[in-house]
């Protein structure tokens, strides 16, 4: 299945009096490269979110950003530190007796000293637990946007392979009337050169048009290709650098077909099929 590396997923779920958000967007990357963007209170998982993300995707660069909100502000106890709120009133005694003039501390003064509210741990790991289960959702909901656009891409690469299939099928039909028009050149350069006989130059010009004679190795390099990449197209596992590699083969072998066309015809074929090959690249380089 082809898959696109570029998409966006979110997910919504309320665990323990949490509301949480999952926003993960992907897009092409040579390898991959997983960017978790966490709040404090959930650091610890961040080895476990680049592992799942790991396990379900082999490319493209990936943000994962997670929010939170608590739907219960301001309901938790309070919490006093008994040792702490003694030493504090003992203090505040002894400074007492020693000044004429005391202005006693309040209640609420009390509680905003350092350490006289105790630290209410909470039990964070049912929370984690269901940040690391949404982000598993959040994660099908992109592999399924990844291969959703990867189809369309499967389609325009595979119609791309007709048209350079009719292309080569054009310049195959042309290749024996171009190759009987070489031939009457090299015959009578042949004969130009036999009337005054110069071996050196003889062999350069039977070397030049033996060449432009001799494309059919290049045609049949494009078609080989061709059935290459359609076949890779509808393997099951990543097959983008490979694609891309074939790219880049069928862009030499347009090339070189360019540079021995002997006609006006397989020069416009070796022109059309460098574009077609571009715009199967573009899409190809979005594969994972």
């Amino acid at each position: 299945m082809i898959r696109s590396m570029t998409a966006f997923a979110s997910s919504e779920c309320e665990v323990e009096g949490y509301t949480l958000i999952w926003e993960i967007r992907s897009v092409n990357h040579r390898y991959l490269d997983v960017s978790p963007r966490l709040p404090e209170i959930f650091r610890t998982i961040e080895p476990l979110v680049r592992e799942a993300v790991g396990k379900r995707l082999k490319r493209g660069k990936v943000d994962c950003n997670l929010v939170y909100r608590k739907q219960k502000q301001g309901e938790e106890s309070i919490e006093i530190n008994q040792a702490r709120l003694k030493q504090l009133l003992t203090a505040t005694s002894k400074i007492e007796t020693n000044m004429e003039q005391f202005q006693k501390l309040s209640a609420l003064d009390i509680l905003r000293w350092p350490g006289v509210q105790a630290e209410v741990r909470e039990d964070l790991e049912p929370v984690h637990d269901g940040a690391m289960l949404l982000l598993n959702q959040a994660l099908e909901q992109l592999i399924d946007s990844r291969e959703r656009e990867g189809a369309n891409i499967l389609e325009m690469v595979d119609s791309r392979c007709e048209l350079i299939q009719e292309q080569m099928d054009i310049a195959k039909t042309r290749l024996p009337e171009v190759q009987g028009l070489l031939r009457e050149k090299l015959e009578k350069k042949i004969k130009d050169l036999m009337d005054e006989p110069e071996q050196a130059r003889l062999e350069q010009e039977l070397v030049y048009f033996l060449q432009k004679m001799d494309v059919e190795e290049e045609l049949d390099r494009l078609e080989s290709h061709v059935k290459e990449v359609r076949r890779i197209l509808h393997q099951e596992e990543p097959v983008g650098r490979r694609l891309d590699f074939l790219m880049q083969e069928l862009n030499r072998e347009a090339n070189t077909l360019g540079s021995k066309s002997a006609d006006i015809q397989t020069t416009n074929v070796s022109v059309e099929l460098k574009v077609l090959i571009e715009q199967m690249r573009e899409q190809i380089q979005n594969i994972e």
